[in-house]
């Protein structure tokens, strides 16, 4: 009986990383490869190609723009448990599977979070409002599809600041590319990735801080 437990044990063992293997699917493109892996039986496959097709059109260019360095080796995981819309750590992310379902239009919530890939603070300088709102802007600039999932960068409001994060801030941040020094953002970025940012880099680069030029955007705030 022990030898039998022991063999169906081994069984079991043996069919769990089967079944493992088989939700591991590795593409490999440009010197790039992703891991895709899954626990929600019901994924779309089709979504599943746009997830995969996403990632090679958008992080090589990401990767080209801001930065060369990055990691060539990164992992999606559709998660059941997982609550929120999507999270990025340590070269994997995280997608939540009920966002799949209610929004699988939303194929550029892929160029935000391999934009934080991309970004690799670490141990950042810079504020967190400040690290979200580069990865919209990302999206802005690199994205696929935002007209498809109807994502757009929002109008100015008079309860808006810089510090709102996400949209908000990537929208000022298109105004300032636009109309006020170009490579801004770039440079701000390679920043905190460096760990030299200051708040002082904003009138460096643009003669302005970050106050002065919110004004000159509420005054004239069209991307």
């Amino acid at each position: 009986m022990k030898k039998i437990s022991i063999l169906s044990v081994f069984v079991m063992l043996i069919s769990a990383l089967s079944v493992q293997l088989k939700a591991q699917e590795i593409t490999k493109k440009g010197g790039y490869t992703l891991s895709f892996e899954s626990n929600f039986k019901e994924l779309d496959p089709q979504l599943k190609k746009r997830l995969i097709k996403t990632f090679f059109e958008v992080y090589p260019k990401l990767a080209k723009e801001y930065n060369p360095s990055t990691i060539k080796e990164v992992k999606f995981f559709v998660d059941t448990a997982y609550k929120g819309v999507a999270a990025t750590a340590d070269g994997k992310v995280t997608f939540s599977s009920m966002w799949m379902i209610k929004h699988p239009e939303d194929i550029d919530v892929v160029t935000h979070e391999v934009m934080h890939i991309v970004q690799d603070y670490g141990r950042s300088v810079g504020p967190g409002w400040l690290t979200e709102g580069i990865a919209d802007y990302a999206r802005y600039k690199f994205g696929v599809d935002n007209a498809g999932a109807k994502w757009s960068l929002p109008a100015l409001k008079p309860d808006h600041s810089y510090k709102n994060s996400y949209r908000i801030t990537a929208a000022f941040f298109a105004w300032i590319e636009k109309d006020v020094k170009p490579g801004t953002i770039k440079a701000v970025d390679a920043s905190l990735r460096d760990h030299t940012y200051t708040k002082e880099i904003w009138t460096k680069l643009t003669g302005k801080d970050l106050d002065g030029l919110w004004a000159d955007y509420v005054k004239n705030s069209q991307v």
